[in-house]
């Protein structure tokens, strides 16, 4: 527990609900939680499968044969990929699940994992809950935020267990292009390393780019496992569900780890995804649309007050250059109401920088603007 960090995410909300009780307009431009309602006809679904008792016990510690079977012909359209349902798909309690899991089946006390810094916090915890090492690979703006592979001392490499790789990225909102995952796959295949994506922002791209899924690279299947929800592409953070694809050995090794520590998605939730995944997908690009406006509003904002940031092709994150990254990050929400999320909370290489959110109306990141114009950043 001395180890823990306290999640960063909780301790933001916490200073924002302390401020909404001195009775503060806060405009939460922190947490990337989407303000865009679950789709209609997934709702329905939902409702639909509520009602049948027949899903009122419990569920597949592995998910439904039905979800599984969706998840891999989502694959197909979507990123060409072939993926047998039964072995090598897995539903998740969301993807942060099976993040926080993957280590407790691969890493034994002492080994290495290779992580990105910045990166999402879960990636550095549940190496800790393995009681695994993290070695930190830094992404840096002059890489493209990629991290150098041929950087990492060869001592580290040689302990090293598994590896986190997360493109389009959270904090950073960089993109990957399909040579860096193929580079990946010959860097584990060449020192017998797991390799984990978290490829959750895939549908969340502008400008008409599309990202990839690092199951594309020729050999991924023989090294890694990707991670994937519906949280951010139908705007069902809440609901929790995700699914993890790719080697069928990994897949069996977190569905072992996951039949010990719970029982599975609940089965009206995986009809509700089954309805997402098969049914009309101009519900995700509209979202998509919606996203571009704002972010094309708050990047113009913040270049007018004198950031120098650039407008990302995915994910619905403003990755901004500061001074002080908590000192920025204070004074927004002291002076003026305003979360951002300091770059540190990612790990000692995102002091420099914050990350703005675009899950709030373009009035509201309007409003917000206007009240950074009134202090000296």
């Amino acid at each position: 527990m001395d180890h823990l960090p306290p999640y960063l995410f909780a301790r933001i909300d916490e200073m924002k609900e302390e401020k909404r009780r001195q009775g503060v307009d806060v405009i939460d431009l922190g947490v990337g939680d989407p303000d865009l309602p679950t789709p209609p006809h997934i709702v329905e679904a939902l409702c639909t499968a509520a009602r049948d008792p027949k899903n009122h016990h419990y569920p597949s510690y592995t998910g439904m044969l039905a979800y599984r079977e969706a998840v891999a012909e989502w694959y197909r359209a979507r990123f060409g990929v072939d993926l047998d349902a039964k072995k090598e798909t897995l539903a998740l309690i969301g993807s942060k699940e099976g993040i926080a899991h993957i280590a407790e089946a691969f890493v034994n006390p002492g080994e290495v994992v290779l992580a990105a810094d910045p990166g999402y916090p879960v990636y550095k915890t549940s190496t800790l809950f393995a009681e695994g090492k993290v070695h930190e690979l830094p992404i840096r703006a002059e890489n493209d935020f990629l991290p150098v592979l041929e950087d990492i001392p060869a001592d580290v490499v040689k302990q090293a267990k598994l590896i986190f790789i997360n493109y389009p990225n959270n904090p950073t909102a960089a993109i990957a292009p399909l040579s860096f995952f193929e580079e990946v796959v010959e860097f584990a295949r060449e020192h017998n390393i797991v390799v984990v994506h978290d490829n959750a922002y895939s549908e969340i791209t502008f400008d008409g780019y599309k990202a990839p899924s690092f199951l594309e690279a020729d050999g991924a299947m023989e090294v890694g496992i990707e991670m994937h929800s519906l949280s951010k592409t139908y705007n069902m953070t809440g609901w929790r569900i995700g699914m993890a694809c790719g080697n069928p050995d990994i897949v069996a090794g977190l569905g072992r780890v996951k039949t010990n520590v719970d029982s599975g998605a609940f089965d009206a939730i995986q009809h509700a995804a089954i309805a997402a995944l098969t049914g009309p997908q101009d519900c995700v690009a509209k979202a998509c649309s919606i996203y571009q406006e704002r972010r094309d509003v708050l990047v113009k904002g913040l270049t007018e007050l004198g950031l120098d940031v650039t407008a990302p092709k995915a994910t619905f994150y403003v990755w901004a250059p500061v001074d002080d990254c908590m000192a920025f990050s204070a004074q927004l929400l002291d002076q003026v109401g305003i979360v951002a999320t300091p770059g540190v909370g990612f790990g000692k290489n995102g002091e420099g920088f914050v990350r703005f959110a675009i899950t709030r109306s373009i009035e509201r990141i309007n409003e917000a603007v206007d009240r950074m114009r009134g202090i000296d950043l």
